[in-house]
């Protein structure tokens, strides 16, 4: 699994609960788009429609050489591609406890572009700060551990 686009707001903005992979829909160009990495994911967010699972906001930007007679749309909606018994049970616990589907990376499996997508809640603001507290301590403590060892530690 090679990773094509992070979607990093998405574990910042939500505490995320399960996580699936959905195949995708997509035309020409934006294969082409996609391998050429001109893909974006901050935006995204998964929308439930007639049963059906969509991505909006994914934006892939086109190749100038991709294609002369296609006009392609950035910002196209396309469908996600899962087990009616999966989508089923996602609508059951989206639409009963609150939850929400975010999009949290595209990636390739076997030459197909794959959406990986996770069942979250999203953070209350206090859950944010300290989410940012945490990791400002990680680095400070790494900053500090490697200090400590490059000094020779304490030579009492």
């Amino acid at each position: 699994m090679s990773a094509i686009a992070e979607n990093r707001r998405a574990r910042y903005d939500y505490a995320i609960e399960e996580r699936y992979e959905a195949g995708m829909v997509l035309v020409g160009w934006e294969i082409k788009a996609i391998r050429a990495g001109q893909v974006q994911l901050t935006d995204g967010y998964v929308l439930i429609r007639d049963g059906e699972l969509f991505l909006i906001g994914c934006r892939i930007n086109a190749l100038r050489s991709a294609s002369t007679h296609v006009h392609p749309e950035a910002d196209r909606t396309k469908k996600l591609l899962m087990h009616k018994a999966e989508i089923r049970r996602l609508i059951g616990k989206v639409e009963q406890k609150g939850f929400t589907l975010v999009p949290l990376n595209l990636h390739f499996k076997g030459g197909l572009v794959k959406a990986e997508i996770a069942l979250a809640k999203g953070k209350a603001q206090h859950d944010k700060r300290d989410t940012e507290k945490k990791r400002d301590w990680e680095r400070e403590k790494g900053r500090l551990m490697r200090h400590k060892v490059s000094s020779g530690g304490n030579k009492g």
